[in-house]
């Protein structure tokens, strides 16, 4: 490769491998799979002020998303034979996505499952002004957001808001009820909620003190209503998150289309990888054993030529031509190392790697938290090998470094998938990046045909590191 490749680290602060693997999680980890919904009564109050929080803001917020959408949409309908209206409802469309992600965003905060968001834009077109322009018309979530900004999220949030305000007003009321009642003058009050009750339950015409029954009414109700407050908070979140799914979300048909593009985009990556592998194989062949067989077959023309008038050329000759067979049969080992050399299929991944180490012109030292023999599929050993294979090719050629540092380690994400990760750390002189055509480019397209990351981090200058997470999966 003609292009610096390498990850620089200053030889003492190389990151072990919990660091470096923190590190690169952090930048290149899966999303992890939504957590299990708790439904046990604790779980349901340590929910109730984010859920309250969320409830009591949502006829506000839908107020005036219906105030402001409505304005604008019949504005821009009244005013569109004039042209000014359709940039209006444009605009229109684009406050409606804005109250929609707003929503979407709420219920997050609330602790709801995350909402998958729909593909606005296509990700193979450029944006454009017209596509800005005229996209919004022909995407069916814009109508939905508008639909849900406009008349869903008004109309259900004041009954959602109403029922709230009722509810935590009775709970809270009642149970402090003992604190306050005794403080409203009752003077020639007739009408005692307690004794209406009773006298209809009970059929008779009580004679208990009604003060003191509407004190003990109001405090069962508070306590009812706050035994079930985080019933009704949970069932009013879980009907706005019911809605947003359906007119807020991204469609179903959306996910298998992104899953055939990703798919499409990986056998891409894996067929530009093996056509830069067979071209760099092809060059090497080239550069190397071949012209070293030319020259062979030069030198032993030629002695065959001495060979009866000048024995002792003919004899230089020909121990030059073993030297040069004995260069090239080395030449070509050193390339079937680059790609699947025999220690790799017989012994596993680690020894490979300590073998790749020990051959390397620049000092390496490997640290593995893999288990000893541990094996992977012939796939993922295969390209984790190439992938340091290639790294440490570079490091000599075009780094500047003097120690480096192999890690590799078999890490679990959050939602239970296994993954390999591997990478090189070097005291350098940084600066490598990614450049269409050339060796970085090559591996990224390797561990993407994987449906693995390659991450690069090379500030010029260093420190740096390049690594590979592979799936295991």
């Amino acid at each position: 490769m003609n292009e610096q490749s390498t990850v620089p680290l200053p030889a003492g602060d190389v990151p072990g491998p919990a660091a470096s693997s923190a590190r690169l999680d952090t930048v290149t980890a899966p999303s992890a799979a939504p957590r299990a919904d708790r439904t046990s009564y604790g779980a349901l109050w340590r929910r109730v002020p984010r859920e309250l929080g969320f409830l009591l803001l949502t006829m506000p917020i839908a107020i005036v998303g219906l105030s402001v959408l409505s304005s604008l949409f019949w504005t821009g309908i009244g005013t569109i034979v004039i042209y000014v209206g359709f940039f209006i409802v444009v605009a229109t469309f684009y406050t409606a996505r804005a109250f929609g992600v707003l929503e979407l965003t709420r219920l997050d905060w609330a602790g709801r499952p995350a909402i998958p968001r729909p593909v606005w834009e296509p990700a193979d077109k450029p944006r454009t002004f017209w596509r800005m322009i005229f996209g919004p018309w022909a995407n069916g979530h814009y109508w939905l957001y508008l639909l849900h900004g406009m008349i869903i999220n008004p109309i259900v949030s004041i009954v959602s808001w109403s029922i709230t305000i009722a509810w935590t007003s009775v709970a809270l009321g009642g149970l402090t009820g003992w604190i306050w009642l005794g403080f409203i003058p009752t003077g020639h009050r007739d009408f005692f909620l307690s004794r209406v009750v009773v006298d209809a339950v009970f059929g008779i015409h009580s004679t208990f003190d009604p003060v003191a029954g509407d004190r003990i009414l109001y405090l069962i109700a508070g306590v009812v209503f706050a035994v079930t407050l985080p019933f009704v908070t949970r069932g009013l979140t879980l009907l706005h998150h019911a809605i947003a799914r359906g007119l807020l979300g991204a469609w179903p048909s959306e996910a298998l289309q992104r899953e055939v593009a990703d798919l499409s985009a990986q056998r891409g990556a894996a067929l530009a990888a093996e056509d830069h592998s067979l071209r760099r194989l092809e060059r090497d062949l080239h550069d190397g054993p071949q012209q070293r067989l030319i020259r062979l077959q030069m030198d032993i023309a030629a002695a065959e030529r001495k060979l009866s008038d000048d024995p002792a050329a003919a004899a230089s000759l020909l121990a030059e031509a073993r030297k040069q067979a004995g260069d090239t049969l080395e030449e070509l080992r050193a390339l079937s190392r680059g790609f699947a050399p025999p220690i790799l299929q017989d012994r596993g991944l680690g020894a490979a790697v300590d073998s790749l180490a020990a051959r390397s012109t620049i000092p390496l030292t490997v640290e593995s938290s893999l288990q000893p023999g541990e094996r992977f599929s012939p796939e993922v050993e295969r390209n984790a090998y190439y992938v340091l294979a290639e790294l440490s090719a570079n490091l000599a050629k075009h780094s500047g470094a003097t120690a480096g540092r192999i890690v590799l380690e078999r890490t679990v994400d959050i939602a239970g998938d296994p993954w390999l990760s591997v990478w090189l750390t070097d005291d350098g002189h940084g600066g490598a990046t990614i450049v269409p055509g050339h060796g970085l480019s090559g591996l990224a397209d390797r561990v993407h045909g994987l449906r693995g990351e390659l991450l690069v981090d090379s500030p010029a200058g260093g420190p740096s590191v390049i690594g590979a997470r592979l799936p295991l999966t």
